[in-house]
């Protein structure tokens, strides 16, 4: 919070000696990134617990989306013209891989499976499908522990969905393919997100402000269906808070924060232990209870993610490290 302009002069080194005093920026960096992992978890909480809930996935949207746009109007306004000016190309990488079509995919897949599918698939598949993004774009491919924490994600995916293929459960299967199609999308904003030069406030508006006005069009068209004027009051005020303030407007902006107190490659690495932190969740909060495939699946998931964000050593002073995919 920023402090009052009206405080006195010889007020403001005491205010700003007390905040050091509490905090160091290492530990607010650090409190920043815990922060965001816990939004990642209740994340993929509430899209399981949307299929018990009385919103649709429509009023689920329309709160993601809607809300950081109300808060974040007036900053949004005077950033108009940058976010204008985004490239098409990008915007749509941004727009399409982390607005309505994957969001709706990330509820609907959580309904058909579990929270831990939620939390390991779609965050943990991501650098995965950033690799191939690079790759197919000419950029250089993954080497050492890259490579390896790649295939520790893959076999943690085989290891989540291995007991329902004989005898085939088709219902937490097709769930399971559509969490991909979501990670695959969240890659796709991964990428975007480095094609645009905008700070968190502007890249959330990029985001939310086209996709809270398609998911308007098609509530108001009648596509998709919409119960939010029937719904509980505490599903609503929970889908507010996780989705709208926590997910929507919070995320992004402390991820960002974290980033720059404690660099790319420390927050990836704790970032990675978001499957776990569902896992946990999950138990008190849904009454899943882990399976043998899930206390397999997601350990090799999480080591993968931790593994493929970290930077090889440069072979020579004359070859520069490569550039690794970031995790969600």
């Amino acid at each position: 919070m920023a402090i009052p302009d009206t405080l006195p002069a010889t007020a403001l080194p005491d205010a700003r000696e007390t905040g050091r005093a509490w905090l160091s920026p290492h530990a607010r960096g650090m409190l920043a990134l815990l922060v965001t992992v816990t939004i990642w978890a209740a994340f993929a909480l509430s899209a399981r617990a949307l299929s018990s809930s009385s919103l649709l996935p429509a009023d689920a949207a329309l709160l993601r989306f809607g809300v950081p746009v109300l808060v974040l109007a007036p900053a949004l306004w005077r950033r108009r013209r940058r976010i204008a000016a985004v490239r098409p190309a990008a915007a749509a990488k941004i727009i399409c891989g982390a607005g309505v079509p994957f969001f709706l995919a990330a509820m609907y897949g959580g309904s058909l499976t579990s929270a831990a599918f939620v939390g390991s698939i779609v965050p943990g598949m991501v650098p995965l499908f950033v690799s191939a993004l690079m790759v197919a774009g000419g950029r250089a491919a993954p080497r050492g522990t890259q490579v390896a924490g790649l295939a520790l994600i893959a076999a943690g995916v085989v290891a989540l969905v291995w007991r329902y293929v004989a005898p085939p459960d088709t219902g937490v299967l097709a769930g399971a393919g559509v969490l991909l199609v979501a990670s695959g999308l969240w890659a796709l904003y991964t990428v975007g997100l480095k094609e645009v030069d905008l700070d968190p406030v502007g890249s959330i508006g990029l985001l939310c402000l086209p996709s809270f006005t398609v998911m308007v069009l098609l509530v108001a068209t009648g596509v998709l269906p919409t119960g939010i004027a029937s719904a509980a009051p505490g599903d609503i005020l929970l889908f507010l808070v996780v989705q709208g303030l926590g997910v929507g407007l919070c995320a992004g902006l402390l991820y960002a924060f974290a980033i720059r107190r404690l660099g790319a490659e420390r927050s990836s690495v704790v970032g990675s232990l978001s499957p776990v932190a569902v896992v946990l969740l999950a138990v008190p909060l849904l009454h899943e209870s882990p399976t043998l495939a899930v206390l397999i699946g997601v350990p090799l998931i999480t080591a993968g993610v931790f593994l493929a964000n970290r930077r090889p050593r440069p072979r020579s002073l004359s070859h520069p490290r490569a550039e690794v995919p970031a995790d969600a």
